[in-house]
């Protein structure tokens, strides 16, 4: 798909088109889910730009072409061929684990933070998982072939996100804070 006109003017009276042309309000769930893929891959983006690790960076590429091959399906319900290959959970499970091995094990909640890198991470992350809970409140008329994928994908992005954050603070040497429950 190339984008020849950016202002079209089509959206003016809060309607926008769907991957076969189906005309849907703006606030429709798949919008909302829309919305919420692009927030999450600016702010992938806004991360990468606070790294200077070119093979995360790369990763972090990689894996914003995922959330645009994710959008590429919600935009498109029940597209036949899936953008969003099943073997790319499999990519954020071997590096999670990869990067756990590496990393001291967790005895209590960590607070976001760490360098502006980390930081930045963890809001990946939380955007991540309210992209989570919005495609999990689809109503059920609007369930996807594919919803299970992109469910254990998000699970996966958000895990992941967050052990990189750790491992990045590791490498770094930024100790991590710990929860520290009040009475």
């Amino acid at each position: 798909m190339r984008i020849s006109k950016v202002t079209t003017k089509t959206g003016d009276r809060g309607q926008t088109s769907l991957g076969r042309g189906e005309k849907v309000s703006k606030s429709h769930p798949r919008i909302q889910c829309l919305g919420g893929v692009d927030e999450l891959n600016a702010q992938v983006g806004f991360a990468i730009v606070a790294c200077n690790d070119t093979f995360t960076i790369a990763e972090l590429k990689s894996i914003q072409n995922d959330l645009f091959n994710l959008g590429g399906e919600i935009a498109t319900p029940n597209l036949e061929k899936s953008l969003l290959p099943e073997q790319r959970v499999g990519f954020l499970e071997q590096r999670i684990e990869a990067m756990n091995e590496e990393l001291p094990p967790l005895k209590e909640f960590i607070l976001p933070g760490g360098d502006e890198f980390s930081a930045r991470l963890h809001i990946a992350r939380t955007v991540c998982r309210r992209v989570e809970r919005d495609i999990v409140g689809f109503p059920s008329e609007e369930t996807d072939i594919h919803q299970t994928v992109w469910l254990r994908y998000l699970n996966r992005l958000s895990d992941y996100f967050f052990v990189l954050a750790r491992y990045h603070n590791s490498q770094q040497g930024v100790k991590e804070n710990m929860w520290e429950q009040t009475s």
